[in-house]
């Protein structure tokens, strides 16, 4: 129960419940009536999304609460909303161009997650790390090795060079998992950003005033730009991570 309400509360239920009402108003549908298709299309897509998260893969190593499961949350929320939204528009120029675009949004999602699956990894790898330990240590051993007789400063000096060889791992592990959360962030919010241009255009269409084939085209660049980038990201953490 508690997934259908989290579901209940997704504000791109609430908007594919608004333009449903609002597309069944524009042709002359009643209000009251119009109303209840709304809230139609609203409860039925919090109950279809909460039973395919709750059939979904459990088994992702994404720690809960984190910053990678928030975007990738919002992310999969705005590709089940451009889902619905295009399976329910009528035959057309428009549904076929957004139904062109769903491919793109599913790999960008399945991106995020293997995305969201490195920042938990490296973020499991440098809670490891005691990082005022390293800044303690490395200062005691500073300051030793000025004191330190000469048959000592070899030893002193293995110490430093293991310490230094920790502090760049954690530094490699810190920078990989703020560029994947950057990245994450602005995917997200790109992908939302599509979702509401398509919803907008699906509402003009059913005023029967479509936009221009140039906005169509934007939006295809713009999705295809963001499926790129987080493909880039991708292979660059995997590189940083193989060193």
């Amino acid at each position: 129960m508690s997934r259908f309400i989290d579901e209940l509360r997704d504000p791109w239920g609430l908007l594919l419940g608004a333009t449903a009402g609002g597309a069944a108003w524009a042709v002359s549908v009643h209000p009251a009536a119009a109303g209840f298709v709304g809230l139609t299309v609203w409860l039925a897509k919090s109950g279809i999304a909460a039973l395919q998260g709750r059939a979904g893969r459990t088994a992702a190593a994404i720690a809960p609460g984190s910053k990678e499961a928030y975007w990738l949350r919002r992310a999969g929320s705005a590709a089940r909303g451009f889902g619905e939204l295009s399976a329910s528009m009528e035959h057309g120029p428009l549904a076929e161009r957004i139904a062109l675009m769903r491919p793109q949004v599913d790999d960008s999602t399945a991106t995020l997650e293997r995305l969201a699956e490195q920042a938990s990894l490296t973020g499991t790898a440098l809670a490891r790390f005691d990082l005022d330990r390293l800044g303690q240590e490395h200062a005691r051993l500073t300051s030793a090795r000025k004191k330190a007789k000469k048959e000592l400063v070899h030893d002193i000096d293995r110490a430093l060079t293991s310490l230094a060889s920790q502090q760049a791992v954690v530094d490699r592990l810190t920078k990989t998992r703020d560029r994947v959360l950057a990245r994450m962030e602005s995917s997200t919010i790109s992908i939302e950003g599509l979702v509401a241009r398509v919803v907008e255009l699906s509402a003009m269409s059913a005023t029967r005033s479509l936009e221009s084939t140039r906005m169509l085209d934007e939006l295809a660049d713009n999705l295809e730009g963001v499926r790129q980038g987080l493909h880039e990201t991708e292979q660059i953490t995997r590189d940083a991570l193989d060193r």
